[in-house]
């Protein structure tokens, strides 16, 4: 549990670090440019650390629900490598999320030029940046994220519910 505290707190820094040295930097300086490949950079980073997030709090969900439901077999079903293979297993699945937006993002033609006049980059202002239409690309993107974390939701909820029911089911005096 400990272990995944850690990964997620890690994560959450790491989100933190892509947008706020962009925009200090950009204060100290008094501007406001980003260039093109600036902005693909943060935002695969940026997508990358908070998709790797859903699934690491999924896996601190199952590990809460091992550690109530079964409690003997914690030790076989949780070691560190079962734990470290789970954690690779999120953050692969951020990376090829990142990288699923980032190339559908960047693959699109720009009218305005290669500067973005901003500190964060984000993907509805480079779709209005673009020239060609994209609402079926990113419409694709986006249903694949519902499902992506819907499963990861319906996990969570099923976890919580098996802790209940074992809470439940603990005689009171």
């Amino acid at each position: 549990m400990f272990l995944s505290l850690l990964k997620l707190a890690l994560t959450d820094l790491e989100c933190i670090c892509t947008i706020v040295p962009k925009a200090m930097h950009n204060s100290l300086r008094d501007t406001r440019n980003l260039s093109y490949t600036g902005c693909a950079a943060q935002l695969f980073f940026f997508m990358f650390f908070m998709s790797a997030e859903f699934p690491l709090l999924t896996i601190m969900c199952y590990d809460c629900c091992v550690s109530i439901c079964k409690p003997l077999h914690y030790g076989t079903l949780l070691g560190s490598r079962a734990c470290a293979h789970m954690a690779a297993a999120a953050w692969a699945s951020g990376f090829l999320y990142a990288l699923l937006h980032t190339a559908n993002t960047f693959s699109l033609p720009l009218c305005q030029g290669n500067a973005l006049g901003q500190f964060f980059c984000e993907i509805p202002q480079i779709l209005k940046f673009s020239c060609s239409h994209s609402n079926l690309r990113e419409l694709g993107c986006v249903v694949f994220s519902v499902f992506l974390f819907f499963g990861c939701f319906v996990f969570i909820i099923f976890s919580y519910v098996q802790i209940f029911r074992a809470v439940l089911r603990i005689p009171s005096e």
